[in-house]
C-alpha cells in the first residue's frame, strides 16, 4: 500500500511542478540555514574527550575578595593560585591530578635551514599524560623526581619533532627553547581536542595545539612566565607564587561516584579551612567541582553571535514551514473532487490522510536533499571567516542524517492540517456539486 501511495504522491507532484518546486525550495532553504548553524554549534559543543570526559573534573575555588572590582576582564576566579593548586595537587585525592598553564617560547632549531620560531606549549605536572590519554610514540613522561626537581626536560609533539629535528626518534636530543636547553625525554602523537577544554579562557580553543610539555616546576624555576590570563588583587601581582594571583588551571580524574562525592567534600573542607584562616572571603559553598562538559558550559565557550544566528536560522525555518502549510492546504483542498471520488469508491478518511502524508514526506525528502546542498554552501561560507572555530564547520554523518530526518518530519508535520482538512471533505456534497 505504501508503494501505491508513493506512486500517487509522485504523480501529484509532477502535475504541479511549479508549486512543488516552491515547496521543495522553501523547505530546502530552511533546512540549509538551520543545519549550517546547528552544525557550527554541534562542532563547538562536541565532547572533546569521548569515553573519558565523564571522569574528568575541574575543581573551582574562589579566593577573590568580596568587593574586588573585576572590571570588564575575565573572571579571576576561573583559575587557581599557586598555593591552592599545590594544595590540591599534593593532597592526591584523585586517580590523577595535574596543574598546568600555557606558555610560548622561542625555539631555536638545530637544523641550519630553519629560523627560530615561537611554539605554544604547556607547563604541567606529570599526571597530565595519563589523565588525558596522550599516546607516546617514543620515550616517556618525566619522573616524579624530575617533576619536583625542576629538571630541564621536555616532551614534544610529533609535529614539533619533525619540524625541529626532521624525525620523531629524538629522545635524548637537546632543544633550545626560551634561551634554555632542554633534553627531550618523550614524543607524543599530535593531540588537539576540540574544544581545547583544559586551556585558559584567553587562549584559542579551536585552533592550534600544544607543541611541547615541560615540568611546571621547571617553568617556575626558569621564570618562563605564562601566556594565559593572570589576575591579581594584592600588592605582588607579578609574583606567580602569590596567594593573591590566579593563573593555573587544574584537572583531576575521578573514577567513581564515591570518589566524586569525596572530592566535593574535600573541596568544601579546604575552602572552609581557608576562610577560617582569613584568606578566603567567599563562603565555602562557592567551592565547586565541575565535570568537563559542565565546565565548558560555565565558561560559555560558544560566542553569543553564533547562538543568535542559530536562533534566527530556526526562526527562518519556522517561517518556511508556515508557508509550506499554506501551499499544501491550497494544493490538497484543490483536489477535493479527487478525494470525493476515492471516498465514494471505498477509501476511508485514514487512507486519504495517509496518502497526503506520504506526499508531504516526499516533499520533505526532496527538500532535505536541496537543504544539504544549501547547508554545504553555508558551511563553506563559514569556513571563510577568520574565527578560530571556522575550519571545523563541516557536516558529519550524524548531522547529515539529522538534516534529512528533520526535513521529512517537519514536512509531514506541516502537512498534518492540510491532510486532515482534505480527508474531512464530505464526498456526497462534493459529488453533488460537480
Amino acid at each position: 500500500m505504501f508503494g501505491y501511495y508513493l506512486d500517487l504522491a509522485r504523480r501529484s507532484l509532477q502535475r504541479t511542478p511549479v508549486l512543488t518546486g516552491l515547496m521543495v525550495l522553501a523547505i530546502g532553504l530552511g533546512i540549509g540555514a538551520s543545519m549550517t548553524m546547528l552544525t557550527v554549534l554541534h562542532v563547538m559543543t562536541d565532547d572533546p574527550m569521548p569515553g573519558r570526559s565523564a571522569y574528568l573534573f575541574r575543581p573551582y575555588l574562589n579566593p577573590v575578595p568580596l568587593r574586588m572590582n573585576r572590571g570588564m576582564g575575565p573572571d579571576p576566579s576561573i583559575n587557581l593560585t599557586w598555593p591552592d593548586a599545590m594544595a590540591l595537587l599534593h593532597a592526591r585525592k584523585g586517580t590523577y591530578q595535574a596543574a598546568m598553564a600555557g606558555n610560548s617560547l622561542v625555539v631555536t632549531p638545530v637544523q641550519g635551514r630553519l629560523r627560530p620560531f615561537t611554539a605554544d606549549g604547556r607547563m604541567t605536572t606529570r599526571d597530565l599524560f595519563a589523565m588525558f590519554g596522550l599516546r607516546f610514540v617514543a620515550g616517556a613522561a618525566w619522573s616524579a623526581e624530575q617533576d619536583d626537581g625542576a629538571a630541564a626536560v621536555v616532551v614534544v609533539s610529533r609535529s614539533f619533532a619533525q619540524r625541529v629535528f626532521g624525525k620523531t626518534q629524538v629522545v635524548g636530543s637537546v632543544v633550545s627553547m626560551g634561551g634554555h636547553d632542554f633534553r627531550v625525554i618523550g614524543v607524543v602523537s599530535d593531540w588537539a581536542p576540540r574544544p581545547m577544554f583544559y586551556v585558559d579562557a584567553s587562549e584559542k580553543r579551536y585552533a592550534g595545539a600544544d607543541a611541547f610539555f615541560m615540568p611546571l616546576s621547571t617553568g617556575m624555576a626558569l621564570n618562563l612566565g605564562t601566556n594565559g590570563n593572570q589576575s591579581g588583587w594584592g600588592s605582588d601581582e607579578n609574583n606567580l607564587h602569590s596567594p593573591t594571583v590566579t593563573w593555573l588551571q587544574f584537572w583531576v580524574e575521578l573514577d567513581s561516584p564515591a570518589a566524586v562525592a569525596g572530592y566535593r567534600r574535600f573541596l568544601y573542607d579546604y575552602a572552609a579551612s581557608q576562610k577560617a584562616a582569613g584568606r578566603f572571603q567567599q563562603p565555602a559553598s562557592t567551592a565547586h567541582l565541575y565535570g568537563l562538559m559542565g565546565w565548558l558550559g560555565k565558561q560559555h565557550i560558544v560566542p553569543g553571535d553564533v547562538n543568535m544566528q542559530a536562533g534566527l536560522a530556526l526562526i527562518f525555518f519556522g517561517v518556511c514551514l508556515l508557508n509550506i502549510v499554506a501551499l499544501l492546504l491550497a494544493k490538497y483542498l484543490r483536489r477535493a473532487a479527487e478525494v470525493s471520488v476515492r471516498r465514494a469508491l471505498g477509501a476511508c478518511r485514514r487512507d486519504i490522510f495517509v496518502q497526503f502524508s506520504v506526499e508531504s514526506a516526499l516533499i520533505g525528502l526532496l527538500g532535505g536533499a536541496v537543504g544539504l546542498v544549501a547547508a554545504e554552501l553555508g558551511l563553506w561560507s563559514v569556513r571563510q571567516r577568520p574565527d578560530d572555530y571556522a575550519h571545523l564547520a563541516r557536516m558529519d554523518l550524524p548531522m547529515l542524517a539529522l538534516a534529512l530526518t528533520a526535513s521529512v518530519l517537519a514536512s509531514v508535520a506541516a502537512g498534518v492540517l492540510p491532510a486532515w482538512r482534505a480527508a474531512s471533505v464530505a464526498p456526497a456534497m462534493r459529488l453533488k456539486s460537480q
